[in-house]
């Protein structure tokens, strides 16, 4: 690969990029200084109904089981008004999820918007937001066993919506292979198989993940993206309202647990489960599924 820079890279400690070559004005300690403000403040939102949440999946009914084998997706359909766990029933693995509007594939996941308005890690109360126009929640997360953890001392948290998705085309860049069970490629054979569409025409539909389990955060050093051993266990789960009709895929990643590498297959991997409940008692009587963004779309015309 022919490359326009060379040279050492920045000292151990500093950004990967080169020292800076530009003086730092008189004032730099005062504008560092400076407080942030959140950009996308979120108190305007209904406030999440835990005890609501909680009426609803204290009895349930399991409708639906779908197996996700190892370095392999696998598509899953859940009803507006029901529940779903992604469960790990073996040993740790770490999962890659989409999410669609069932009636409207064009409708899916929006990593970024979930990531500017929750956090980098989603929990318990963070919604699943759709991709503009629509910027509605798919979803919200209803209970999750590995609520305990929190943040570790390298800034590491579970449940990232930093990584996009282990791809063969990040992968044949940076290792000069191919390797065709990256999370990418498995969402597209899933979508493939349940849609009947072409390889070619799933593609665009798969989209940045929910890295379910993966435990991430940034180095402190260089700011680069990490990943470590994830801490779930056997019997874990992270457990979902579907706030619309939906149709999801789960990758388990060729990455198992994610504490040494992913893109190969190195890792020990081991299968995960997809659970459907319908919950016995009835819904409130003004509850909806949830409903589009109301923007005009009219951008100033």
């Amino acid at each position: 690969m022919n490359r326009l820079f060379s040279g050492p890279i920045a000292e151990k400690g500093h950004s990967l990029n080169p020292p800076p070559r530009h003086p730092a004005p008189e004032d730099a300690a005062d504008r560092k200084q400076i407080e942030p403000v959140v950009c996308y403040p979120i108190d305007t939102f209904e406030p999440f109904n835990r005890s609501l949440y909680d009426e609803l999946r204290s009895d349930m009914q399991l409708v639906d089981e779908v197996m996700v084998e190892p370095r392999d997706a696998a598509a899953f359909s859940v009803a507006a008004g029901q529940f779903f766990r992604i469960t790990c029933p073996d040993g740790p693995q770490v999962g890659d999820l989409n999410l669609w509007n069932a009636d409207n594939l064009d409708e899916r996941f929006f990593s970024g918007k979930a990531r500017a308005l929750h956090g980098t890690h989603l929990g318990v109360g963070d919604r699943m937001w759709s991709n503009l126009p629509y910027l509605r929640p798919l979803a919200t997360i209803t209970d999750d066993t590995l609520d305990w953890y929190g943040f570790d001392e390298f800034g590491g948290s579970v449940h990232d919506v930093i990584g996009t998705r282990c791809d063969p085309y990040t992968n044949t860049l940076l290792a000069g292979n191919e390797y065709h069970y990256c999370c990418h490629s498995n969402l597209i054979r899933a979508l493939a198989a349940h849609t009947g569409m072409t390889f070619e025409d799933a593609e665009p539909y798969v989209h940045d993940v929910l890295n379910v389990f993966m435990c991430t955060g940034f180095t402190r050093d260089t700011q680069q993206y990490f990943m470590k051993a994830s801490p779930v266990r056997q019997g874990d789960y992270l457990e979902f309202f579907a706030e619309t009709n939906l149709l999801g895929a789960l990758s388990a990643c060729p990455g198992g647990d994610c504490s040494n590498s992913h893109s190969s297959e190195a890792a020990q991997c081991y299968p995960l489960k997809i659970e459907v409940y319908q919950p016995t008692n009835p819904l409130p009587d003004n509850w909806q599924p949830a409903e589009a963004s109301t923007y005009s779309r009219s951008h100033g015309a």
